[in-house]
Protein backbone atom coordinates (compact mmCIF):
# COMPACT_ATOMS: atom_id res chain seq x y z
CA UNK A 1 0.00 0.00 0.00
CA UNK A 2 2.86 2.39 0.82
CA UNK A 3 4.40 1.62 -2.56
CA UNK A 4 1.12 2.57 -4.27
CA UNK A 5 1.03 5.84 -2.36
CA UNK A 6 4.56 6.65 -3.44
CA UNK A 7 3.51 6.23 -7.07
CA UNK A 8 0.76 8.85 -6.61
CA UNK A 9 -1.92 6.53 -7.92
CA UNK A 10 -5.36 7.97 -7.62
CA UNK A 11 -8.03 5.73 -6.16
CA UNK A 12 -11.21 6.02 -8.25
CA UNK A 13 -14.54 4.58 -7.20
CA UNK A 14 -17.35 4.61 -9.78
CA UNK A 15 -19.90 4.46 -6.96
CA UNK A 16 -18.36 7.53 -5.34
CA UNK A 17 -18.35 9.38 -8.65
CA UNK A 18 -22.01 8.50 -9.20
CA UNK A 19 -22.93 9.74 -5.70
CA UNK A 20 -21.17 13.04 -6.43
CA UNK A 21 -23.00 13.38 -9.75
CA UNK A 22 -26.38 12.60 -8.18
CA UNK A 23 -25.73 15.15 -5.42
CA UNK A 24 -24.66 17.77 -7.99
CA UNK A 25 -27.82 17.21 -10.07
CA UNK A 26 -30.03 17.35 -6.99
CA UNK A 27 -28.39 20.62 -5.98
CA UNK A 28 -28.93 22.08 -9.47
CA UNK A 29 -32.56 20.91 -9.50
CA UNK A 30 -33.14 22.50 -6.10
CA UNK A 31 -31.68 25.81 -7.32
CA UNK A 32 -33.86 25.69 -10.44
CA UNK A 33 -36.95 25.00 -8.30
CA UNK A 34 -36.10 27.94 -6.05
CA UNK A 35 -35.64 30.23 -9.07
CA UNK A 36 -39.02 29.26 -10.53
CA UNK A 37 -40.76 29.81 -7.20
CA UNK A 38 -39.04 33.18 -6.75
CA UNK A 39 -40.14 34.37 -10.21
CA UNK A 40 -43.69 33.16 -9.69
CA UNK A 41 -43.80 34.72 -6.21
CA UNK A 42 -42.88 38.12 -7.69
CA UNK A 43 -45.60 37.79 -10.31
CA UNK A 44 -48.24 36.58 -7.87
CA UNK A 45 -47.75 39.23 -5.20
CA UNK A 46 -47.60 42.12 -7.71
CA UNK A 47 -50.64 41.18 -9.80
CA UNK A 48 -54.02 42.81 -9.33
CA UNK A 49 -55.99 40.73 -6.83
CA UNK A 50 -59.21 40.73 -8.88
CA UNK A 51 -57.50 39.81 -12.18
CA UNK A 52 -57.99 36.30 -13.50
CA UNK A 53 -55.08 34.28 -14.82
CA UNK A 54 -54.19 31.18 -16.78
CA UNK A 55 -50.93 29.48 -15.86
CA UNK A 56 -49.00 27.27 -18.26
CA UNK A 57 -46.26 24.94 -17.09
CA UNK A 58 -46.79 26.00 -13.48
CA UNK A 59 -47.09 24.33 -11.09
CA UNK A 60 -44.79 21.69 -12.52
CA UNK A 61 -44.07 19.90 -9.26
CA UNK A 62 -46.10 18.92 -6.24
CA UNK A 63 -44.07 21.36 -4.11
CA UNK A 64 -44.94 24.21 -6.50
CA UNK A 65 -48.63 23.26 -6.34
CA UNK A 66 -48.61 23.27 -2.55
CA UNK A 67 -46.75 26.59 -2.34
CA UNK A 68 -49.10 28.15 -4.90
CA UNK A 69 -52.11 27.02 -2.85
CA UNK A 70 -50.58 28.66 0.24
CA UNK A 71 -50.22 31.93 -1.69
CA UNK A 72 -53.82 31.72 -2.86
CA UNK A 73 -55.02 31.08 0.68
CA UNK A 74 -52.95 34.00 2.03
CA UNK A 75 -54.85 36.33 -0.35
CA UNK A 76 -58.22 34.71 0.39
CA UNK A 77 -58.44 33.55 -3.23
CA UNK A 78 -59.13 30.16 -4.73
CA UNK A 79 -58.76 28.36 -8.02
CA UNK A 80 -61.87 27.69 -10.07
CA UNK A 81 -60.46 24.84 -12.19
CA UNK A 82 -57.25 23.06 -13.13
CA UNK A 83 -56.52 21.54 -16.55
CA UNK A 84 -53.64 19.10 -16.85
CA UNK A 85 -51.67 18.85 -20.07
CA UNK A 86 -50.35 15.49 -21.26
CA UNK A 87 -47.19 14.55 -19.41
CA UNK A 88 -48.03 16.36 -16.17
CA UNK A 89 -46.71 14.30 -13.24
CA UNK A 90 -49.37 12.04 -11.76
CA UNK A 91 -48.76 13.50 -8.29
CA UNK A 92 -49.96 16.93 -9.41
CA UNK A 93 -52.98 15.45 -11.20
CA UNK A 94 -53.92 13.50 -8.06
CA UNK A 95 -53.35 16.56 -5.87
CA UNK A 96 -55.85 18.70 -7.78
CA UNK A 97 -58.24 15.79 -8.40
CA UNK A 98 -58.44 15.24 -4.62
CA UNK A 99 -59.34 18.92 -4.19
CA UNK A 100 -62.11 18.60 -6.78
CA UNK A 101 -60.47 21.16 -9.06
CA UNK A 102 -59.26 18.97 -11.90
CA UNK A 103 -61.36 19.25 -15.04
CA UNK A 104 -61.29 15.66 -16.28
CA UNK A 105 -62.37 16.42 -19.87
CA UNK A 106 -60.14 19.45 -20.23
CA UNK A 107 -57.87 19.38 -23.28
CA UNK A 108 -54.71 21.46 -23.15
CA UNK A 109 -52.38 21.66 -26.12
CA UNK A 110 -48.68 22.10 -25.70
Amino acid sequence: MNRLRSLHIEHVSPASLMRQEIWRRASQARKAEEAVLAAMRRWFWTRKPDAGFLLREFPATLLQAQVFDEWMEARSESLSAVCAAPGVPEGIVDYYRNQGLLEEGCLVSA
